[in-house]
C-alpha cells in the first residue's frame, strides 16, 4: 500500500476537451479517466496534499500544429473551448494550473518544460509526484521522466492515464520506457 503523504503531488496532466471525445486531437477513451481522476483528487484533498493541474495553452501558430509544419492538428489554443478542462474534471479554487506549450516556437510535452512547476513543487518540499492524464505516450511521459531526472519518486497511475497510439504499441513502450527509468506503477487499490 503506498501512503499520501505532505511530501505527496498530484499531477493532472493535460485532461482538456481538446484531448477528448469531440475535441480537436481526441485521445481514445480520453474521458475514461476523468472519474479515476477525480478520485484520486478526492483523496488528495482529504490528505491535504498539493495538486497540479497541467495544459496545453498554445498560441493560434504553434510550432507543433501541421500548419506550421508540425505533426498535430491545432489544438488547445488559448482562451477557447478546447483548451478547457473536461467539465466533469474537478479542478478546485486551491489547485495549481500549470500552463505549457504557450511560446509559439517551444513543443513542450513535459509539464516541467517552460513553467515553474519544478519550483513550485521544491517550495512545497514535495518529493514524490502521482502522475496521471492524458495522454501516455506523449506529456505524461514525458513529465514521468522529466520528474524522475530531478530527483522525485514518481508514481505511474495506470488506471487514470490514455494513450494516443499513433503507432500501435507506443502506450505500451511509453509505459515500459517509464517503468525502466525508475516509475513505480500503481492504480486506486494500491492507496491507503
Amino acid at each position: 500500500m503506498v501512503k499520501i503523504s505532505k511530501r505527496a503531488a498530484l499531477i493532472v496532466v493535460d485532461v482538456q476537451n481538446d484531448f477528448c471525445p469531440g475535441g480537436a486531437l481526441p485521445v481514445p477513451e480520453g474521458d475514461k479517466v476523468v472519474p479515476v481522476l477525480n478520485s484520486y483528487i478526492e483523496l488528495f484533498r482529504a490528505a491535504g496534499a498539493p495538486i497540479f493541474f497541467t495544459r496545453d495553452w498554445h498560441p493560434k501558430d504553434h510550432v507543433s500544429f501541421k500548419t506550421q509544419g508540425g505533426v498535430w492538428p491545432p489544438h488547445c489554443i488559448q482562451n477557447t473551448w478546447g483548451a478547457e478542462f473536461h467539465p466533469a474534471l474537478k479542478v478546485g479554487k486551491g489547485d495549481f494550473i500549470i500552463s505549457k506549450g504557450f511560446e509559439r516556437s517551444v513543443e513542450a510535452y513535459s509539464g516541467f518544460e517552460g513553467t515553474d512547476l519544478d519550483e513550485l513543487l521544491k517550495r512545497l518540499k514535495i518529493k514524490e509526484l502521482f502522475v496521471g492524464g492524458l495522454a501516455t505516450d506523449y506529456c505524461v511521459k514525458h513529465t514521468v521522466l522529466d520528474g524522475l531526472r530531478r530527483g522525485y519518486r514518481v508514481y505511474l497511475l495506470e488506471d487514470a492515464v490514455r494513450g494516443v497510439d499513433v503507432n500501435e504499441g507506443d502506450s505500451i513502450r511509453a509505459i515500459e520506457e517509464m517503468v525502466k527509468a525508475g516509475a513505480v506503477k500503481i492504480s486506486l487499490k494500491d492507496l491507503e
